[in-house]
This record gives structure tokens, sequence and C-alpha cells, in this order.
């Protein structure tokens, strides 16, 4: 193909995506509108552009939203097989602006436990936020690498009951404050704040406070040093 075959696909192809995002929604329409948009552009990554043509968000036509307190900021990108789930009651979930989720990632809540992420802030694949009973509170620029899970409640182990009939409690809310990073497998338990600027190393368990700076590794996660 010449340069200038090259140059008018391109073109076709951006004008291909604008025209459709203009329609992109999660009505029937909007989701018909959503998948012609992808037509001419691979999948995950390739098609954070098309979160960025338009103030209406990118929301795959693969992901699952089942939420009727879903707060969404403009340019959003929800990648496929995501889940947004409320279990009952009418707590919220509040997307910032240009928020990116990755694939088979789950976000759920219900119980009075709300989820709330900052703008710029990224949630790579397989993630589980789960809140209930307390907040999820996440801020800007935050990246959490794959396969993190944030859980904001304990489960019940007290003696002569059955686990299933234990009631779940929650020490507090989990809070991550702005630019900090979360490593591949962290679990970060009910309760916990994680500094501006902290780092998690991978596979760590975070059951204390993390502070500011502080890079933390191990099980249960521990400060190692700082980055300033």
């Amino acid at each position: 193909m010449t340069t200038k075959n090259t140059e008018n696909t391109n073109l076709f192809i951006r004008k291909w995506r604008r025209f459709w995002m203009r329609f992109a929604s999660t009505s029937r329409t909007g989701k018909i509108a959503t998948n012609l948009a992808t037509w001419f552009t691979p999948p995950h990554y390739a098609r954070e552009c098309l979160a960025r043509i338009r103030k209406n968000s990118y929301l795959s036509t693969k992901a699952t939203i089942s939420h009727k307190n879903l707060i969404l900021g403009d340019n959003i990108f929800i990648d496929d097989y995501c889940m947004i789930y409320q279990n009952k009651g009418n707590e919220y979930i509040n997307i910032g602006k240009q928020v990116r989720i990755y694939r088979n990632t789950t976000l759920e809540n219900g119980r009075g436990g709300n989820i709330s992420i900052g703008s710029n802030s990224s949630i790579h694949p397989r993630c589980q936020l789960n809140a209930y009973h307390a907040d999820i509170i996440i801020g800007e620029q935050v990246m959490i690498a794959a396969n993190c899970a944030l859980y904001s409640y304990d489960h019940g182990i007290k003696a002569n009951a059955p686990i299933r009939e234990q009631p779940l409690t929650a020490k507090g809310p989990i809070t991550i404050h702005d630019e900090a990073w979360i490593g591949t497998g962290a679990i970060i338990l009910s309760g916990v704040t994680i500094g501006e600027g902290a780092v998690v190393g991978a596979g760590s368990v975070v059951i204390k406070d993390v502070p500011a700076n502080a890079i933390v590794v191990g099980n249960p996660a521990k400060v190692i040093k700082y980055r300033d």
C-alpha cells in the first residue's frame, strides 16, 4: 500500500471513530454505535483512543453494568468483561474523568459501602474492588496493577457458629491517596490508608496504614524505604 493510500485509510478510520462515538451510550442504540466505532480498532489498550474522542466515555458493550447509582465523568474507558454491580441498597460508584478500567475487573458494592475513583487513575486487568460496610476511596492518578484485591470489610470468624452465618464487619474505609502505585497481586484490607505517592510491592498484603512516599513489601507489608 502506498503512503497516500495509508494516509487516506487512517483518515477514514479517524472520521469513522469520531462519527460513531457521537452516539455512544448505554442505551440500545448507543451500544450499537459503540460497536461500530470499534470496527477498525484492535481490542484492549488500543481502544483507549475511543474514550478521548468526545466527552461521552467508551463503555465496552461486553462489560456488564448493573448499577442504578453509577456516576461517570468524561472520557472514561471501561474495557471488555468488566463488571460494575450494586448489591441492593442505594450506594454509589463515582468514577472520575479519564479513568481507565481494564478487562475482567469487578467493582461491587452494597450495605453502606461506596466506591470513588479520582481522575486519571487506572485499574488494570482482573482486579476486585468490593466495598461493603465501608467505602473504597481512590485518589487521582493512582495506578493499580493487575490482579489486585481491595476489600473494605472482614468476615466474622467467631467460634461455635458456621462461617457462612457470620456477619461482615469493617474496620473502616480503604483510602488510597493521589499518585500511589499498587503493585501486581497486592491485597489491601479494611481500614487501611495508603499515603500520597506510596508504592505497594507486588504480592503484598496491606493490613496497616502506609505513610506517604513509603515503599512497602511483604505479608504483612512493611516499610523498606522511602521514595524521597
